[in-house]
């Protein structure tokens, strides 16, 4: 007999049909069993009439009828008539997985991760995780991007910052890459449009709920633009498609979590960062030194306000300070302190970095010189500049932020598998 999946069972009534699955639950009342088994699509309930001895966790194959039942998961329950163990547990479960919530603290959650992860609102947060991979290579595909896969490890840090790993390769000093920055420019001169998927390194020693050290980045980089406005309106379409196909495939997964995907605006209204510093002061009384970037709840009130005014869940901050901004960000002609840069927030949160990047290679040259670095040290990176690339710019996007701030959770580290924080280092 072939497998049945839970989610498939409302297709069967009144006909035989194996489970293979988790033993996620199992209640008995009297001489009736009834027995929840856990598989890749959900859950499925299954009773049988007598007693049945198996432990949770266990891995079983049932075999029996499927039946309509209002009251079981998707209206379907199955009657058992023979369960076969696969693989046993070899102990108590240290975290009991069949409670509606898990109720643990975090670090129980990440210290037991090959257990939690069999949870169903766990397994929900990497549900929508891989949508949002797998849409975001769809859609750049629709707009004529190309993937590429980039080194991870590098013989310079890749922006000429100081947050970086450094690692021994092969007696050499090498480091693991911050971002795919340079390599998306330089293959943008070749391929116009283009994107990456990848997981990317910051030696930042935070100890936040919204930082890890390692985090999966949604990049791209465009050629011939206008401007900034052509690189956020991409932007746009891309994160719209995003939540569309979470919305319409994930209810349950939202569900869980009382979550509610946001509507993108065809336009994302946007503002300078100097105007929202002025407007958080007057609006909220809350003053950002104008020195200095927006504050983790300079972003909240933000958030707060692209809600009030324009009811949006995304507000893009623009013309950040060139102090603020790699070298390698475009100026503002009309003001060559500001560049032409943008951070998106979403739901008080910033979720994507991106800007036009200077093209000229005097100019790039000029600026490597301006930000006390020696255009030495990006001679391959300044190639590519040397002989002529079109104007591009294009973003970074966190994977793992999008995810957070949609479901609510408490920490971004709950939306990665296995996370990398100052002090973790497994599982």
């Amino acid at each position: 007999m072939l497998r049945t999946l839970s989610s498939e069972l409302n297709k069967y009534f009144d006909q035989p049909v194996l489970l293979k699955g988790r033993v996620y639950n199992l209640r008995k009342m009297g001489a009736i069993s009834f027995l929840v088994l856990q598989d890749r699509a959900g859950l499925a309930q299954v009773v049988f009439e007598k007693p049945v001895e198996v432990n949770i966790g266990a891995i079983i194959y049932i075999e029996g009828q499927a039946k309509k039942e209002e009251r079981a998961p998707g209206g379907v329950e199955v009657r058992g008539e023979k369960l076969t163990v696969a693989a046993d547990v070899a102990g108590e479960m240290p975290i009991d997985l069949s409670k509606k919530e898990l109720n643990v603290g975090l670090k129980t959650l990440l210290d037991n991760r090959p257990i939690t992860l069999r949870h169903e609102s766990v397994k929900a947060i990497f549900k929508i995780f891989s949508t949002v991979i797998r849409v975001y290579g769809e859609a750049m595909r629709q707009r004529d991007f190309m993937e590429i896969k980039t080194p991870k490890i590098l013989g310079a840090a890749s922006e000429g910052g100081a947050n970086f790993f450094q690692i021994d390769y092969f007696g050499k000093k090498a480091f693991l890459a911050q971002s795919p920055q340079f390599y998306k420019q330089i293959t943008c001169g070749v391929f116009e449009r283009v994107f990456e998927v990848d997981p990317v390194f910051r030696a930042e020693p935070h100890f936040t709920t919204r930082h890890v050290n390692e985090y999966i980045s949604l990049d791209a980089e465009m050629g011939f633009i206008d401007g900034y406005d052509d690189v956020l309106a991409m932007l746009g379409q891309v994160v719209s498609a995003i939540f569309k196909e979470i919305a319409e495939n994930h209810e349950a997964e939202l569900k869980i979590y009382n979550a509610v995907c946001p509507k993108v605006p065809d336009k994302i209204p946007q503002i300078k960062l100097a105007d929202i510093k002025k407007i958080i002061k007057e609006k909220y009384g809350y003053q950002i030194p104008a020195d200095t970037d927006i504050d983790p709840k300079g972003e909240r009130l933000a958030g707060q306000y692209a809600k009030e005014e324009y009811d949006s869940d995304f507000i893009a901050l623009t013309h950040y300070p060139t102090n603020m901004r790699p070298f390698y960000t475009m100026p503002d002609e009309d003001n060559p302190e500001e560049t032409k840069s943008f951070d998106l927030i979403f739901r008080g949160t910033e979720m994507v970095t991106g800007s036009q990047r200077i093209h000229q290679y005097d100019k790039l040259v000029a600026n490597i010189k301006k930000f006390g670095l020696d255009p030495k040290d990006f001679s391959f990176y300044l190639q590519a500049f040397k002989y002529a690339m079109p104007p591009h710019g294009g973003w970074g996007m966190g994977l793992e932020r999008i995810v957070y701030k949609l479901l609510g959770l408490k920490s971004i580290k709950e939306a990665v598998l296995f996370p990398r924080d100052v002090k973790r280092l497994t599982p």
